[in-house]
């Protein structure tokens, strides 16, 4: 689990509430029309702009933010190294039994100990990177749309409360509910889309981010296995892929 998102989330709710106790009652700021306007308008502008099969995978895209955990690549990197050795001691097929739980990398080595060349290798292999990452934009987009669409039905709510308290100005009960509606839809559009939508699809992408890292390093090494590297070189090679802080921590403890 992704403490960061969660705690983030849990600060934002906790640090909202607190505000609002500290100066009045929460009820005031409860109000049914104003979460129908901004939460029902939101997900059905989401529907319209997105596909059904899009909008109910981010269900599952959404929950990378709060349960996904990237493998660190200075340990992909020292298991591409590791397999390197074996390769070199024992020859490339002895690389089918080794237990790799990493599926990405376990294809990859499967197509070395098939004997396909490096450069179908990593033909297919950045393919499958392209698409990925595509299918994680897209998940990315649909966040981003829910957190443009949240303070737009927030504005349209306003307007609604701001008509209805206009034409009933004789009435002057009926203008605090029309105004609770005029206001509280905007600070509804406003939280949702601050706090949940876009903070959710930026960390998204930077989980994209870590995980195309993770698979041009896995390409990088299976390319460099391939080819008979000496697993020192490789892991030289591969070291480029991190920061140089990490890569001299890791050369100390070598």
């Amino acid at each position: 689990m992704d403490l960061g998102t969660v705690v983030g989330l849990i600060l934002g709710i906790v640090l909202l509430l607190g505000s609002i106790l500290v100066g009045g009652s929460l009820g005031i700021f409860i109000n049914i029309p104003s979460v129908l306007v901004v939460v029902g308008g939101t997900i059905a502008a989401t529907f319209i702009r997105f596909s059904l099969n899009e909008v109910l995978g981010s269900i599952n895209v959404a929950m990378k933010a709060f349960f996904y955990k990237a493998k660190p690549p200075e340990e992909t990197i020292k298991e591409i190294v590791t397999l390197a050795n074996i390769a070199r001691r024992e020859g490339l097929l002895k690389l089918e039994k080794q237990p790799i739980e990493d599926p990405f990398l376990k294809k990859a080595i499967m197509f070395c100990v098939d004997g396909h060349e490096a450069d179908f290798i990593e033909e297919v292999l950045s393919k499958e990177v392209q698409l990925t990452a595509e299918r994680h934009e897209t998940g990315q987009n649909l966040f981003k749309s829910m957190g443009d669409a949240a303070p737009a039905f927030g504005m349209i709510g306003t307007l609604i409360g701001l008509v209805q308290m206009l034409s009933s100005m004789e009435d002057p009960k009926s203008i605090g509910p029309a105004m609770a509606v005029a206001l509280l839809t905007t600070l509804y559009g406003a939280v949702l889309a601050n706090l949940v939508f876009l903070p959710i699809a930026d960390k998204l992408a930077h989980r994209s981010q870590e995980e195309q890292l993770t698979k041009k390093l896995i390409i990088e090494g299976v390319i460099g296995l391939q080819k008979g590297l000496n697993p020192r070189v490789l892991e030289e090679v591969l070291q480029t892929f991190l920061p140089p802080k990490k890569r001299k921590a890791s050369g100390a403890e070598e």
